[in-house]
């Protein structure tokens, strides 16, 4: 089964995980993930594939986080509202993120990859 890789293809950090996987031979399925942004349950899911906390999810470098004062609301915020607050809007996500539907990585860093995506 294909990893399902959530990108933006305007998003250098994406670019460069999509050439890693290419160049792995990692066969996968790509989702935009702002035309296609993750529903709440399916954000639920990654965010426990990943044993990451919700607030790892928040593309903190992003126009989006600034403008709606992310920073602050993330405080004093429950799982659930960081949760409905990343599937209102894939530019709050970030990215890319990579499943195979048991465990799941955010963001590109390349030993990583290699340890989770490598054969």
């Amino acid at each position: 089964m294909p990893l399902t890789f959530y990108w933006y293809p305007n998003c250098g950090t994406c670019k460069k995980a999509k050439k890693w996987l290419d160049e792995a031979g990692v066969d996968y399925q790509s989702v935009h993930i702002v035309e296609e942004t993750p529903s709440e349950s399916q954000l639920k899911e990654l965010i426990d594939q990943s044993g990451l906390p919700a607030r790892k999810f928040f593309n903190t470098s992003g126009k989006k986080y600034r403008e709606l004062n992310m920073k602050e609301k993330l405080n004093d915020a429950s799982e659930q509202e960081m949760i409905q607050w990343l599937a209102s809007d894939g530019m709050l996500i970030k990215r890319p993120i990579v499943t195979d539907g048991e465990k799941a990585t955010v963001g590109f860093k390349e030993d990583r990859f290699q340890e989770v995506w490598g054969s």
